[in-house]
């Protein structure tokens, strides 16, 4: 049995930091709401996965959510550009002797635990699973190695995110595969009326 773990990439909540271009249409009050919505959406899919958790905050801070104390481990970012701080996180766990580990964030409402179980097992058979963003990012990328070379020269937060990795794994032959694609929520439109319920 491999050794399994998800990061997950987190803001603690705090008025004015949380989904930044969202609150330009719906203030500050109301996108903190929503991104509670989230990372409580995130933690129920997330808290009976069969492996470990790491919960990486953006900053350094006292402040930390109040999920399950023995499920999910508290670190800190690694300061740098995205795709610095998620190599150097993929790096940390994998130095802890995990073998398969999976990276989400915290903004996307329609990831399940269905999802999440199928990009773990899906790491037994390949070396890379991605799923990508309806906007051309993606939502989750697994690995079973660190592979430099995903995390450079990628134009983070563009339509271009997709394709540039997927263009690295198969310039290096990467065995990869990818799962269902889903929204990630950013702007007003992106919102369910679930969530647009809880607007004031």
């Amino acid at each position: 049995m491999q050794k399994q773990a998800i990061i997950i990439f987190l803001k603690f909540p705090e008025l004015g930091r949380s989904k930044t271009r969202l609150a330009a249409t719906i203030g500050n009050e109301n996108a903190l709401k929503i991104y509670r919505e989230l990372l409580e959406h995130t933690h129920q899919i997330t808290k009976d996965l069969d492996c470990d958790r790491f919960l990486f905050y953006d900053k350094e801070s006292s402040d930390k959510m109040d999920w399950e104390a023995d499920k999910y481990t508290h670190l800190v970012q690694v300061e740098s550009d995205l795709g610095g701080r998620m190599k150097n996180a993929f790096a940390d766990v994998f130095n802890k002797g995990y073998q398969n580990v999976i990276i989400i964030g915290s903004d996307c409402y329609e990831l399940s635990e269905t999802t999440l179980n199928e990009a773990l097992e899906l790491l037994n058979q390949y070396d890379a699973v991605i799923g990508p963003a309806k906007d051309g990012g993606y939502y989750l990328l697994g690995l079973n190695q660190l592979i430099d070379s995903l995390f450079h020269d990628v134009a983070w937060s563009t339509d271009q995110v997709f394709p540039a990795t997927t263009k690295v794994l198969k310039e290096k032959n990467i065995n990869y595969t990818t799962i269902i694609p889903l929204s990630d929520i950013d702007v007003y439109e992106d919102l369910p009326e679930r969530l647009r319920e809880l607007l004031d």
